[in-house]
């Protein structure tokens, strides 16, 4: 995917850090055998999901502006037929 900024936005780096956060909660809870601990966790990395979500509704994801996303006259050509 040359070209591409694909996952190159404030939303998606933000949603991933804290459901990378969420599964070493849950991961370290998991090895102390503690389930409130590891659900806690699954809990975060839920809200590592919303969070990207809401982000990019506001604005902070990625634009489909990007060329890579543009449809050119041939593609729309084509879609019509």
């Amino acid at each position: 995917m040359a070209g591409s900024s694909h996952g190159h936005t404030p939303a998606a780096w933000t949603g991933v850090i804290i459901a990378f956060i969420g599964f070493c909660v849950a991961g370290a809870f998991m090895v102390m055998a503690q389930p409130v601990g590891f659900w806690v966790g699954i809990g975060i990395v839920l809200a590592g999901g919303v969070v990207g979500g809401i982000m990019r509704i506001m604005g902070l994801g990625q634009k489909n502006e990007h060329p890579v996303h543009q449809v050119g006259p041939r593609e729309a050509a084509r879609a019509e037929s």
